[in-house]
């Protein structure tokens, strides 16, 4: 039986200007879920998690957490919260026990819960470590810690790996996957990074320009799609002079004129290969490179919105 939503989101809107940061989104996620907002910047994953924060308003929808409204409920739902935002300033003269004990105190938690936590972020060796003279990674394992600080039912991470290198990133998903064996916790990740997405989370929502292009989980994605075939290559010249949309397996193409290298999605890499190389002109279309695969995550995005996640 599908459990019930602990996040309801209905036609949400928000806008700034002319920007349409969220234009109109819809997404259900049940208890014990670990959910990935998937996007560049700009994609509104963000907003979009700052109003489920409740740090802004929608400007038109719903968004109900365990059934309830921000409004008249606050006190509810930041204890039943736990945030991470893109960027936490500490106080650089408290050590990380310090820090720890500080936000604890919000919470009327005593010290039992401060030890456990260290424990789940791997900083016992840093509890006596000024704030100031941790690591990327190490902040980051703090931050992490302090919003888990009051066993959240509900935890909310905006790029928690953000600029940290493969062992630091490594480290925060090593956390994640121990806390994800406790199947109360329902988890919303914003990010940029496909491995992330597709190593942490139970299902992938693809964001671009404040709209949900894609949802699912990854074999759900991939298997939509599980009949194209990617076909990559550097050209010289303008590839829309080749006419490569007429032919039967043709599906789309990406040009990225900077690098001169096209993406071809096509249904049949058998099919399409022949006649590419046919209309390939060595004086005019140089084709260099060529590289032909199955679709991927990261081919999913540019099929849907013609470019690549990290541009």
């Amino acid at each position: 039986m599908d459990k019930d939503p602990v996040i309801q989101i209905t036609g949400v809107r928000k806008y700034f200007r002319d920007v349409k940061a969220v234009d109109g989104i819809d997404l259900s996620i049940p208890q014990g879920e670990f959910l990935a907002l998937l996007g560049p910047n700009g994609a509104g994953k963000t907003t979009l998690v700052e109003m489920i924060e409740g740090l802004q308003k929608p400007d038109t929808g719903e968004i109900l957490i365990m059934n309830r409204h921000w409004k008249g409920n606050e006190h509810f739902l930041r204890r039943i919260l736990g945030i991470s935002l893109q960027e936490t300033r500490f106080i650089d003269k408290l050590t990380t026990s310090e820090t720890l004990r500080l936000f604890a105190s919000f919470y009327g938690i005593g010290e039992g819960r401060i030890e456990e936590i260290l424990e789940l972020v791997r900083l016992q060796d840093k509890r006596k470590a000024y704030t100031v003279n941790l690591s990327g990674g190490q902040r980051q394992r703090l931050a992490l810690g302090i919003a888990l600080m009051n066993s959240p039912s509900i935890l909310l991470l905006d790029e928690p790996t953000s600029g940290l290198d493969p062992n630091g990133r490594r480290e925060i998903w090593d956390i994640l996957l121990d806390l994800k064996k406790n199947e109360h916790t329902t988890m919303i990740l914003t990010t940029h990074y496909m491995e992330e997405a597709s190593f942490l989370c139970d299902r992938i929502v693809i964001m671009d320009k404040g709209k949900i292009l894609a949802l699912g989980t990854l074999e759900e994605l991939l298997t939509v799609n599980q009949s194209d075939e990617i076909i990559e290559f550097i050209v010289d010249g303008d590839p829309e002079t080749l006419n490569l949309n007429n032919y039967p397996w043709f599906k789309k193409l990406n040009w990225d004129p900077y690098r001169k290298k096209v993406t071809l999605l096509v249904t049949e890499i058998l099919q399409a290969l022949p006649d590419i190389l046919d209309r390939a002109d060595p004086d005019n279309h140089k084709i260099i490179g060529l590289e032909c695969r199955k679709m991927t995550l990261d081919d999913l995005f540019v099929s849907l919105t013609g470019r690549r996640l990290t541009d």
